[in-house]
């Protein structure tokens, strides 16, 4: 059998059907679905898909990396900041688990990732035999990180694989998709029906009866306080979540992967800091779209007489953590549409708290100041950033700081791992996110121990010409893992100091630019010219160690 290109008019065997290869159908799929980027790595159980997608450059994109990780953390970081499907192509076995750390991460962070995979030869499933990459039960094994997951053997059924595949990535919670076609299949002819609706974004409906019990208890309350999660994100509802905040004059704190849905200069907005502060005097608490979690991911403690209300569009986010006196199955955006026309016809004017609430801001401010020399590294990035430029944030001394003081400005300009927490995510998801968004200013902020995860893609960065400018804080070693040991473990200090390469000479070595500053006024100027200039680059800032975050603020 031979890939040949798509069918001529002759070969329609009906208005809807033609003949077709497997890989084929599936590029053309892809594009039906509005796909023009592809991450992948090329293989032999794929020839068939890639031989269609090189008869498709001209409208399909393939970026090829040099491990399969990247694949999928770059898929997340194009997916997270454009809104859109994110598309990971791998070989099966060994391919699918390098790249489900990834796929892992955009689970926690629900982000709408497809990973198509291959398999093995059809007939041979099961069997055992140990065929090249042969992993049983894989599609059972995909079940850990993704929401949906299906096995096409013939050309016909890739279309209706492909038509779920993004039914299940538009409605209900947006999380990976998993699919996987053996190699025989992307070679095989056969008369395919490309038809059928295709799949729009799609959310529960609306329980009225709930947004009007929802209404009442804020519009009585006399203290409430809201918190926004990762949630609210792809909803586009920070404006009406800021009405709402606004009429209830309710201060609102912000989760990791909230950040930016309103921004921070808004007087409302205040960090995970107040948490403190205000949930104790809250009496009614509107959470959306968040896990409404501590710090250690616990559930945050209420007392008998607060009321708590969640919207979320999981049914099972909802009931998983703390039960709620109001619940509602919704989708973000419109329920707060519903719950803003419903409380402003029960709530009268309420006195301003913004004089209070910016007390409370300047108080925190001030706490933050004193970890050093953390803030005054963030301050450099942010200061060299526009208010849209894109950060994405390693497991690393910086980014545990920046997620509560690093300001955020724009919706989906600030990334992080989630709950996974997965080291070595970021230079990669930042490279997917520069893709997504090539105009925009992407900077990702790494310590020297997540960089070496993935530091071999800088020459994708090159190849590509992905813009991405990476900054790595080096402190030759896994520096909170280090600090843990030393201060807390007796001084047992092990596997954690680090080796590493000269950074100006790697970067030189892979074709890109190497800078090297050690200040804070060094790093936002070498940040401002690296934006300017458009094109892969490489900082490194030598640093000692770092006081930790969490028991300096206080949180731990």
């Amino acid at each position: 059998m031979s890939s040949s290109v798509l069918a001529k008019p002759d070969q329609h065997l009906d208005s809807n059907s033609r003949t077709m290869t497997g890989g084929q159908a599936m590029v053309a799929m892809l594009q039906r679905y509005g796909v023009d980027t592809i991450f992948g790595l090329p293989g032999v159980q794929l020839d068939g898909l890639f031989s269609a997608l090189y008869d498709a450059t001209d409208d399909l994109r393939v970026i090829h990396t040099r491990h399969e990780q990247a694949t999928a953390y770059m898929a997340d970081g194009y997916a997270r900041v454009t809104g859109r499907e994110g598309v990971c192509l791998v070989v099966p076995g060994p391919g699918l688990m390098n790249a489900a750390a990834g796929l892992a991460t955009a689970y926690a962070c629900n982000s709408p990732v497809l990973c198509l995979t291959g398999q093995i030869r059809s007939d041979l499933i099961g069997v055992g035999r140990g065929m090249l990459h042969e992993v049983p039960y894989q599609l059972e094994m995909a079940r850990s990180f993704s929401k949906h997951q299906q096995r096409s053997t013939t050309p016909a059924e890739i279309p209706g694989m492909l038509h779920e595949a993004f039914r299940q990535l538009r409605s209900g919670r947006p999380r990976p998709v998993t699919v996987e076609v053996p190699p025989d299949t992307f070679f095989a002819e056969g008369s395919v029906d490309l038809g059928g609706d295709v799949a729009g974004q799609s959310s529960p409906a609306l329980d009225l009866d709930a947004i009007q019990a929802a209404a009442r208890l804020l519009a009585s309350g006399l203290n409430p306080v809201i918190y926004g999660g990762g949630g609210l994100q792809r909803s586009g509802a920070g404006e009406t979540l800021l009405a709402l905040a606004t009429l209830l004059q309710a201060p609102i704190i912000l989760s990791s992967n909230g950040r930016g849905v309103v921004s921070d200069r808004e007087d409302l907005v205040v960090s995970n800091l107040a948490d403190a502060t205000l949930r104790p005097a809250a009496d009614v608490i509107l959470a959306i779209g968040t896990r409404f979690l501590g710090s250690m991911s616990d559930p945050l403690p209420l007392g008998p007489d607060q009321r708590l209300i969640r919207i979320d569009i999981d049914p099972e986010e909802i009931t998983r953590n703390q039960s709620a006196d109001v619940a509602i199955v919704a989708d973000a955006g419109e329920a707060l549409t519903a719950l803003y026309d419903a409380v402003a016809g029960q709530s009268g004017k309420r006195a301003s708290r913004t004089d209070e609430i910016r007390a409370l801001r300047a108080t925190l401010e001030e706490r933050l100041d004193a970890v050093q020399p953390q803030a005054a590294f963030s301050r450099a990035m942010r200061n060299a950033l526009p208010d849209d430029g894109i950060v994405v944030n390693e497991m690393t001394q910086l980014s545990y700081f920046g997620r509560i003081a690093f300001p955020v400005y724009k919706p989906m300009t600030w990334i992080t791992p989630g709950y996974q927490g997965t080291l070595g995510y970021g230079f990669t998801t930042a490279m997917g996110a520069k893709v997504g968004k090539p105009d925009v200013p992407v900077l990702s902020v790494n310590g020297d121990g997540g960089f070496g995860f993935t530091l071999n893609e800088l020459s994708t960065a090159a190849q590509h010409n992905i813009g991405v400018v990476t900054v790595v804080f080096n402190d030759s070693a896994y520096g909170n893992v280090r600090r843990i040991q030393q201060v807390d473990l007796g001084g047992k200090v092990i596997a954690s100091d680090l080796r590493n390469p000269d950074y100006l000479k790697l970067a030189d070595a892979f074709g890109v630019a190497g800078r090297q500053v050690t200040t804070p006024e060094g790093l936002q100027t070498a940040l401002e010219e690296s934006f300017k200039a458009d094109e892969p680059v490489l900082i490194e800032v030598p640093v000692g160690p770092m006081p930790d975050p969490w028991k300096a603020l206080g949180l731990r």
